[in-house]
Order: C-alpha cells, then sequence, then structure tokens
C-alpha cells in the first residue's frame, strides 16, 4: 500500500522542517516529500490542522514479557505505544527471566517478531540476573541485537563492576542505562522525604538518594571514557549535575519522563498507590528544574517509565504496594500540555525529545522524515481534548494517576515501517 498525506504541518526536527507538506510513502519508505505533491496513491489521508511528524521512540519501557505476562505482554504494551504515537519501544531487562543471555535476547526478538504492532529494541542487563555481583557478555549481547545495557529498577552498586561495564560497553560500542539509586540512602522510603512524608506518617526518599548516584555514575563514565545515559531524572540536583557534565565533555545523557513534570509529591496525599513511583514525585522546585533542563537541553530525552501492574498488586497499602505506573498512551498529551503549552518546549523541540534524539542515543537510525528513511510516521490532531478512561486503555495493566484526567493531543495515525496500524485512533488497520 502507498500512502499520499496531504496539507499536513510537517515537523522533522532532524531536517530543521515544520511547514506545511504533502509525504508519500511507499514501499515501507518515505518516498517523497514536497509542496503539493501529485503521486499516485493507493490512499490519501488529509492531515489539514494536524502535525504529522515522526514516530516517537520510547527509550524506556516494561513490557514484563517474559515471565509477568499478567501484568503486560509484547503485544498489549505495543498497541499501548502504538496508541500514544510510540512506532518504537525499548524494553527493559527486568523480566522473569532477566534479559541477560543471547537466549533471552533472541526470546524476546521472536516475541516481538511475532505479536509487536511497533517496532521493539532490546535493552538487555548489565549484570547477570541483575544481581549487580557479574558482569554480562556484552559483545555475545550487542551480537544477538541489544541496543544497550542497564540493570534498571537497579543501580550498579560496586563501583568497579560498572566501570568494567563503561569500559567494555565502549569497546563495543553500547550504551550504558544506569538506574541511580544508592539504596543505603533510599532503602525503605515510599515518597519524596520531606513535609508530605512527614504528614503522611510515611518513610521518606531524600533526593540524595538519586543525585550522589548520578555524580558517582558521571565520574565513571568520565573516568572510563565511556558513554552513559542517566535513567528517569527526578530532581533540581540531578539535572544540575547533568549540566555541569555536558559542559565538561562527559559523553553523557538522560531522560526524564512525564510524571515528573506533570505531578508533585502533594499528589500522594490521597494515599492513592498509583501516584508511587521510584524515584517518587518531588516537590514544585523540582519540576520547574526539570522543565528548565529540558529547555536548555541538561535533559535530553522524554521517556515513559512505562511499568505495568496488576490491580490486586496495587490494591494495598501504600507502604506496600509496587513503585510506577503505566505512561505509554499519555506521554505525548502531557508533555504538550506541561512544556509545549506553557512555552518550555516548541512542537520541534518536543518531538526531538522524544523521537529524534532517543535515536540518535540509541543508534536506531529512525527519529526523521527524510527520503529514503523508513516510514514510522504519526499524525497528530494537536487540540483534539479527551478524557482518559480506564474502559480505553489499551495497556493490560490500568495503574495510572491520570484516568479521569481530561487530556489535550491525540495521535490519530500511525505508520510502522510504511505499514499503516492506526487509522483514525482504530488499531488494526494496514
Amino acid at each position: 500500500m502507498s500512502y499520499l498525506i496531504k496539507n499536513g504541518r510537517v515537523i522533522d526536527p532532524e531536517s530543521k522542517l515544520d511547514e506545511p507538506l504533502d509525504i508519500l510513502i511507499n514501499n515501507g519508505k518515505i518516498e517523497n516529500i514536497g509542496k503539493a505533491l501529485t503521486d499516485r496513491a493507493d490512499e490519501i489521508i488529509d492531515a489539514k490542522g494536524k502535525i504529522v511528524a515522526p514516530g516517537l521512540i520510547d527509550m524506556h519501557a516494561h513490557l514484563r514479557e517474559p515471565g509477568r505476562e499478567d501484568k503486560e505482554t509484547v503485544a498489549s504494551g505495543t498497541r499501548a505505544g502504538i496508541r500514544g504515537g510510540f512506532t518504537t519501544v525499548a524494553c527493559m531487562p527486568n523480566t522473569e527471566p532477566a534479559i541477560d543471555s543471547p537466549k533471552t535476547v533472541k526470546l524476546v526478538r521472536e516475541i516481538a517478531r511475532k505479536s509487536a504492532v511497533s517496532g521493539v529494541v532490546i535493552i538487555a542487563a548489565i549484570t547477570e540476573a541483575r544481581e549487580g555481583k557479574k558482569l554480562v557478555n556484552i559483545k555475545a549481547l550487542k551480537a544477538e541485537g541489544a541496543v544497550a545495557i542497564s540493570d534498571d529498577g537497579s543501580s550498579v552498586e560496586n563501583e568497579d563492576l560498572l566501570l568494567a561495564a563503561l569500559k567494555e560497553a565502549k569497546k563495543e560500542g553500547i550504551l550504558v542505562i544506569e538506574h541511580c539509586e544508592d539504596l543505603k540512602l533510599s532503602s525503605g522510603g515510599v515518597l519524596n522525604k520531606g513535609f508530605m512524608s512527614t504528614k503522611m506518617g510515611l518513610r521518606g526518599i531524600t533526593k540524595a538518594s538519586e543525585y550522589e548516584r548520578v555524580r558517582r555514575d558521571l565520574e565513571l563514565a568520565k573516568k572510563s571514557g565511556g558513554r552513559i545515559h542517566i535513567a528517569h531524572i527526578s530532581c533540581k540536583e540531578s539535572a544540575e549535575l547533568m549540566r555541569q557534565a555536558k559542559k565538561s565533555g562527559i559523553d553523557a545523557t538522560a531522560e526524564t519522563c512525564p510524571h515528573y513534570f506533570a505531578l508533585m509529591e502533594d499528589c500522594c496525599s490521597t494515599y492513592d498507590t498509583n501516584t508511587k513511583m521510584n524515584p517518587p514525585l518531588r516537590t514544585k522546585e523540582d519540576v520547574a528544574a526539570l522543565k528548565e533542563a529540558l529547555k536548555d537541553g541538561a535533559i535530553d530525552v522524554v521517556a515513559t517509565d512505562h511499568a505495568p501492574h496488576t490491580d490486586s498488586e496495587k490494591d494495598v497499602e501504600f507502604d506496600y504496594a509496587p513503585f510506577g505506573i503505566i505512561g505509554l498512551e499519555t506521554a505525548l498529551s502531557l508533555s504538550v500540555m506541561e512544556l509545549v503549552d506553557k512555552k518550555i518546549l516548541t512542537w520541534s523541540g518536543l518531538i526531538s525529545k522524544m523521537s529524534a534524539n532517543p535515536s540518535k542515543i540509541l543508534g536506531l537510525g529512525k527519529g526523521n522524515l527524510k527520503k529514503g528513511s523508513p516510514a514510522d510516521v504519526i499524525i497528530i490532531d494537536p487540540d483534539k481534548e479527551y478524557i482518559y478512561k480506564k474502559e480505553s486503555i489499551e495497556s493490560q495493566s490500568k495503574n495510572s494517576p491520570f484516568i479521569g484526567w481530561k487530556l489535550k493531543a491525540k495521535v490519530s495515525h500511525v505508520f510502522v515501517a510504511g505499514k499503516m496500524v492506526m487509522k483514525d485512533e482504530a488499531i488494526g488497520h494496514s
């Protein structure tokens, strides 16, 4: 099938495009792009009043398969991704078993080949079983298709081990992603340490548990000469450390997530376990600092940290509930409302953070609308408002604090490698 998308506002940060253009999709690729195209196509789509952009890339999602298919599967997780405009999802390795061997990487690739509706790339573990004791075979994991390594959910406690990982990863040309948490400082905590934790009578998690580990990991990256990516930054101090690291020439990038700039710690006051995440929601001052860091480039990426949990797991006391929320379906809308509408980022700037930058960091060769590129394309209705309802959620788990919120900016069409997988918000078209 060939498709001609006409009259849309085409935004491609990599090509520095932001203007009314037409796009021809044919044979899985972008065949032509220009004004008033007259090329023949099997289907013509009028995108007037809408934005046409490269498909979004989430470099931090938990698809739970293999092992916890009761929470999420590759099929349900990628459907959620498509609903939110993500044409590529990077799955984290804290599955059961952990993705720590070529055999498991191959298994997940095979699952994705059979059931994914979007692209799936695999992030493997840094240490065997994510136990922080023995380094994985990085060369073999990369050869099997892993695009990065991370013990996400856990930080690598042993400095010598992380330094060895950074050196080996540099040699193999693969990215190290670190979950920055010092358990000696955070252990037992369930929300941000401060007024709210005291008021609620719950143990707090200090900001130092995050930023001191960010500081250590950036120093190790400097020492190794390797590349590091800091996951889910939540506080002002971590953002400032990233800013300084970039100025000093350390090869480091970082992400934050929509919940860290759309919510604050006071959201936890209802004891809703869907506001419990790790790192935790922080203060008004931290939210402002994260937005500034997104604006000035200290933070490179908006990722989801999509973390599905069953209702029964979350329907317990705040202390005992697992950390994390789903985020693939709401990330774009929340980012538009908090960053674009509030003039923190332009539309082009937001698409860079959610498409071009993740592609560059992971080395995917996606995230653009250049002629000849794979046709991962989305069409967004920027002003469309909707209520985020539990019954409409594609993810197998429904653990979101945003249910019932009025959101805006909705994806109407999604193309993955030239195949139309969503049309007028209905998934499954081709």
